[in-house]
C-alpha cells in the first residue's frame, strides 16, 4: 500500500464516459468444480460450471482464486528437492521459517521489503508487495510432491487473458476474468481479495475530471475496480475449506478500455514509502 507523492494533472475529459455505479450486483459461487490438477482444461471446467448456473450474460465477470489457476498451470515446487542458499539459511533463522521455503521465496522475488519473526514481506518479481511471494502450502494437494508448495502464476494477466478468450468463445458472450488472491495490508488488520490478473475489463478506472455531486471535478480519484470486484467475490470464496474458487459477478457491465492488473501497481516515482 502506498500514497502518491502529488496529485497528477486532471485530464480535460475522460477517454470513455464511465457507467454509473450499479444499484445491485449478483454474485454466485460456481458449484461442482473438481479439485484442479496440472494440465486440466480449466476453461472447459469453468464453462460447464457457468452453464450449470444458467450461462453467461454480456458484462459478466468471473473471479478465480489464484490457486486453481496456478494448479492448472502446474506451478508446484517440491521443497524436498530445494537446496537453500546461505542467504536463505540466514533469513530463515531470522524469520523462523523453513530455509527451503525461504529459498523459493527469494527466487520468486526482486527484493526483501521487511522481515521479522514469522513475517517475510517481499516484492514479487511481478511487482506485487506481499507476504512470502504469494507462495502457499494451504489447500495444496500432497500428491504433487513429498512437501509441495504452490507459486503464483508466471504471469497472472496473461493467465486471465487466456481464460477470458477461451471462456468468451465457449460461452458465446464476452466474459471478463479476474485472478484473485488474499493480501494483507499495512496499517490494517485482516486480508482482503485483490486482483493479481485481469482481462476484459479496466482493472483501474480513471474518474479524474468527472463531476462530484456539486459539479466539482474529481482531481485524484482512480478506483481499483478489479480489486473491488475481487474483494466482493472473496466473501463467497472464503479462506479455508469452503471449496468455492470461482465466483460469477453479474450487474457491473464494466465500461472502458481493458487495463491489466499490473496497472494497479504504483510505480516507484509515485510511492512515498518505497
Amino acid at each position: 500500500m502506498s500514497i502518491p507523492s502529488s496529485p497528477r494533472a486532471v485530464p480535460a475529459a475522460p477517454a470513455v464516459e464511465p457507467e454509473p455505479a450499479p444499484a445491485r450486483l449478483d454474485l454466485v459461487a460456481l458449484p461442482g468444480l473438481p479439485l484442479i490438477r496440472p494440465g486440466d482444461d480449466l476453461a472447459g471446467l469453468l464453462a460447464s460450471a457457468v452453464i450449470a448456473v444458467g450461462g453467461a450474460a454480456p458484462g459478466d465477470v468471473l473471479v478465480l482464486a489464484q490457486k486453481i489457476v496456478s494448479k492448472a498451470e502446474g506451478r508446484y515446487v517440491d521443497l524436498a528437492a530445494v537446496a537453500p542458499s546461505a542467504a536463505a539459511e540466514a533469513l530463515a533463522a531470522e524469520t523462523d521459517k523453513d530455509a527451503r521455503l525461504v529459498e523459493v521465496i527469494l527466487r520468486e522475488s526482486r527484493r526483501v521489503v521487511r522481515h521479522s519473526r514469522h513475517v517475510l514481506i517481499v516484492e514479487h518479481r511481478c511487482g506485487f508487495v506481499m507476504a512470502n511471494a504469494g507462495i502457499d502450502r494451504s489447500n495444496v494437494d500432497p500428491i504433487e510432491g513429498s512437501d509441495p508448495v504452490l507459486l503464483l502464476p508466471e504471469d497472472a494477466d496473461a493467465s486471465a487473458a487466456r481464460l477470458h478468450h477461451a471462456l468468451s468463445a465457449r460461452l458465446g458472450v464476452p466474459i471478463a476474468v479476474i485472478v484473485s488472491d488474499s493480501f494483507g495490508r499495512p496499517w490494517r488488520n485482516g486480508t482482503v481479495g485483490v486482483a493479481l490478473g485481469a482481462a476484459g475489463l479496466p482493472a483501474v478506472r480513471d474518474l479524474r475530471g468527472e463531476p462530484d455531486l456539486y459539479g466539482r471535478p474529481l482531481r485524484v480519484t482512480e478506483t481499483g475496480f478489479a480489486d473491488e470486484i475481487a474483494a466482493a467475490a472473496s466473501l463467497l470464496m472464503g479462506q479455508g475449506a469452503e471449496g468455492r474458487p470461482a465466483v460469477l459477478v453479474r450487474g457491473l457491465a464494466p465500461a472502458g478500455p481493458p487495463r491489466p492488473a499490473t496497472d494497479l501497481i504504483r510505480g516507484s516515482t509515485e510511492d512515498l514509502f518505497r
